[in-house]
């Protein structure tokens, strides 16, 4: 059985047969044609953190394949009152048949897949963001931004800057990943990034230069500068990403045809501008939209690797 914790635990080949699967699903979908194929599945849907976009995707996804999301957050679960992880993983993966976990703790993600008698696919944890780096990936496909592409992600090194590193270095291409000082990313996770990129090709760079980053890029990507859980450090967090923002100046720098991603919520100003973020160069709002897409996508391919 498989779990969809990070694409660390994948293979290249594993990555190209998802987003295919997800890039024919959404045709057909467009197409006007919902095919059941997630019929009389069940997905707990576990919330400990608040969310839009991973709510919504999850939920009319499962419901477009035929199949039923149960929407469960720390108030609705014992897991709030102290239950231990692997005591509530074994009961409800004993009554659905997937389950996604939105969590501020890889770790607990981590704990509740092992005792899980089901798949568990990551909707995000403090460590990675798996489901958003493959709708970024496919994103990049429909705006034929995938062949030998370089990447420019500018802002902290999160769990959205070490999804990149994971895709990148599984998939080949060149990554420059810019943070300023005090910010970089894992450098376990980013050490993973190099082993993989040996493999497949691809160039990683650690740099704090957003210019010398973004400069003949192909996509600029960024994500906000005060994840949910560091709302104290806000004002420490705007002082110290000065010059971080992706604004028109900045963005003028990549390629004439380059793209603007962002996993959103978006806060225009600080890490982007509100120009940028609405040009017609931005596919913010269609990499928004695959998030419903690769995530069908996702759960038909573990559904099938289970059977």
């Amino acid at each position: 059985m498989k779990h969809f914790l990070t694409l660390k635990d994948f293979t290249k080949e594993e990555i190209f047969d998802i987003v295919e699967l997800s890039r024919n699903i959404k045709k057909k979908f467009k197409d006007g044609i919902c095919e059941n194929l997630l019929q009389n599945k069940t997905l707990a849907m576990i919330f400990e953190k608040s969310s839009t976009r991973t709510r919504v995707s999850f939920e009319a996804g499962i419901y477009q394949l035929g199949g039923i999301g149960l929407f469960l957050s720390n108030r609705d679960l014992q897991l709030g009152r102290g239950e231990e992880v692997r005591d509530t993983a074994r009961v409800i993966s004993s009554m659905v048949d997937m389950v996604m976990m939105r969590t501020a703790s890889h770790t607990h993600l981590m704990e509740f897949a092992d005792y899980s008698a089901v798949p568990v696919i990551n909707g995000l944890s403090d460590l990675y963001h798996p489901t958003q780096i493959l709708a970024d990936y496919l994103t990049m496909i429909e705006c034929h931004k995938d062949k030998n592409p370089i990447v420019a992600y500018i802002g902290d090194g999160n769990n959205m800057a070490h999804s990149w590193l994971m895709l990148a270095s599984k998939m080949g291409f060149e990554l420059r990943l810019a943070t300023p000082r005090g910010y970089e990313p894992n450098m376990m996770i980013y050490e993973d990034a190099l082993n993989f990129a040996e493999e497949s090709g691809a160039k990683i760079i650690l740099m704090s230069d957003p210019k010398d980053a973004v400069s003949g890029a192909d996509v600029v990507a960024t994500d906000t500068w005060t994840s949910m859980g560091y709302e104290e450090e806000k004002q420490q967090r705007l002082k110290d990403f000065k010059g971080f923002c992706v604004d028109t100046a900045l963005f003028s720098l990549a390629k004439e045809d380059a793209i603007f991603l962002h996993c959103l919520p978006a806060y225009r100003g600080q890490e982007v501008s509100d120009r940028v973020l609405e040009c017609e160069r931005s596919a913010v709002f269609l990499e928004a939209e695959n998030r419903l897409h690769i995530q069908k996508g996702i759960m038909v391919w573990l559904v099938q690797k289970r059977n």
